[in-house]
């Protein structure tokens, strides 16, 4: 499939992490989403009935983000990757990178990640 539905800097203030201040205080979580489906019927009806809206992907994933608790960004990446593809039918795959630019490291950078690409196929990850 190569028709995609784009998120991309979606800002969530979440408390992942395993240290326990990340669970006081949270901080900020960065996510970009790469929704793959079929989008040739919403492209001639021109109707939001025939896709997935944007919003809605943010709504699910920023309730997984802020809702639940997980010690490490590969969970938390993993329960939206889950949230997005049992929530809309329409969705083949989904690809998410979780970032973590405040991460608790004695270190310059810009931020840690990871990411994943989940699909409905077994076989493609």
């Amino acid at each position: 499939m190569t028709d995609r539905i784009l998120v991309r800097d979606l800002q969530v203030v979440a408390r992942h992490g395993v240290l326990r201040e990340e669970a006081t205080l949270g901080q900020r979580f960065v996510l970009d989403i790469t929704a793959e489906l079929d989008l040739r019927r919403a492209g001639r009806t021109d109707d939001v009935a025939d896709t997935i809206s944007y919003a809605d992907l943010i709504r699910v994933a920023v309730a997984t983000l802020t809702e639940r608790r997980f010690y490490l960004l590969e969970a938390a990446a993993e329960a939206v990757a889950d949230d997005l593809l049992s929530t809309f039918p329409k969705l083949d795959s989904v690809a998410l990178e979780l970032r973590k630019p405040g991460a608790p490291i004695d270190a310059i950078f810009g931020h840690v990640a990871v990411a994943i690409h989940r699909s409905r196929r077994p076989d493609d990850g």
